[in-house]
């Protein structure tokens, strides 16, 4: 039985809400945003600049809003393609053709390089705001220049970059009802261009933890039983320990900033996942706490915001996220919109064969 609460966002057996869908997607851009002025920049030449506690806030740019990057434009291209995968088969039960997926990371390249799409291709791809470049992946780059998706079976280069994590949130949003399929949704969402195990099994940790968390577990009881499906991988070893520091670092008194570091930079996937679920783990409450700690370090710190706010996001809902940064952040009506559409049924998406086209 579905129960509505007083925000009209339908609850299913009280597990997840519209709330929790949008906050997934809208932290990660907040995430995201907060991190890209000091991407490329060292700790201490982030609190010379900020202040001791480092960067607190989003950077207006000129256009009002807080820009985001390539973490935030290709999640919501890896939404529009999954959701166009699920169109044609309207089967939530088995792996998507990733190649529908792949298409939509060209329609992101060509936001990138190219001229405007034909709005034959759908809504996304529409935006005007997503023709922006803001430090694209060189691997993403060059692995859909090629035009050879790759896969977890098939492999197409040795990545083991955050460039395949920070972008497969939609997978765990949509896959929510079978957490095992979101991870390997991710997981090879992240292979189409990275095919090293710390590039892509990060992203179906990520997945598998979104899907649980909407459905009611905790940050910790999430990252436990990903752990579990983590380990019927091959090469998981490395990830699976940097989860389990990740997981007991948040436990101990050690200093926030040491942990990070201990955790590593965040350039590559699984260093990227570690550190956003141990800022998670350590504020699941305070998402203010627990974005700006995942921001302000020595590495790749817009993927790590973007990650963190993904996952604590859909924890806590958007109703604990500032206000402010809500309305500051670029991209949150559309990104609202598209956390609707993962939302519903593919088949009860509204104007769907408009907006998702499917060939």
């Amino acid at each position: 039985m579905n129960v509505v609460n007083s925000n009209n966002n339908i609850n299913f057996n009280g597990r997840y809400s519209l709330s929790n869908y949008q906050a997934c997607l809208k932290g990660g851009a907040i995430g995201d945003a907060l991190g890209w002025p000091i991407e490329f920049s060292r700790l201490a030449s982030i609190k010379d600049e900020f202040g001791p506690k480092g960067i607190q806030d989003l950077v207006i740019s000129r256009s009002g809003k807080a820009e985001v990057t390539d973490d935030t434009q290709m999640t919501m291209f890896t939404a529009d393609g999954l959701i166009k995968a699920v169109r044609k088969t309207l089967n939530l039960e088995e792996l998507p053709d990733m190649q529908e997926v792949f298409n939509s990371y060209k329609l992101w390249l060509n936001t990138q390089f190219g001229s405007n799409i034909p709005k034959k291709e759908g809504w996304i791809a529409q935006i005007k705001d997503l023709y922006a470049t803001r430090a694209p992946g060189n691997t993403c780059i060059s692995a859909i220049r090629g035009n050879n998706p790759g896969s977890i079976a098939k492999p197409i280069n040795n990545s083991a970059g955050c460039g395949g994590v920070m972008r497969v949130a939609p997978a765990g949003l949509m896959y929510h009802n079978n957490p095992k399929l979101a991870f390997q949704v991710g997981a090879e969402c992240a292979a189409l261009t990275h095919s090293h195990p710390r590039g892509y099994l990060p992203a179906g940790v990520l997945s598998e933890m979104i899907a649980h968390i909407v459905n009611g577990k905790n940050i910790d009881e999430a990252v436990t039983e990903t752990i579990k499906t983590l380990k019927t991988y091959k090469d998981s070893e490395p990830v699976v320990e940097l989860m389990k520091s990740a997981q007991m670092l948040a436990k101990t008194k050690v200093d926030p900033e040491d942990a990070i570091r201990m955790l590593g930079e965040g350039w590559v996937g699984d260093e990227a996942i570690a550190i956003s679920t141990y800022c998670a783990l350590k504020e699941p409450k305070n998402f203010q706490k627990a974005i700006t700690m995942a921001v302000n370090h020595n590495g790749d710190s817009d993927s790590t915001g973007a990650i963190l706010g993904n996952i604590l996001g859909a924890h806590l809902g958007v109703e604990k996220i500032p206000e402010k940064w809500l309305k500051k952040v670029e991209l949150s009506d559309e990104l609202g919109q598209l956390a609707k559409d993962l939302y519903v049924k593919p088949q009860d998406i509204e104007n769907a064969a408009t907006r998702y086209p499917i060939k």
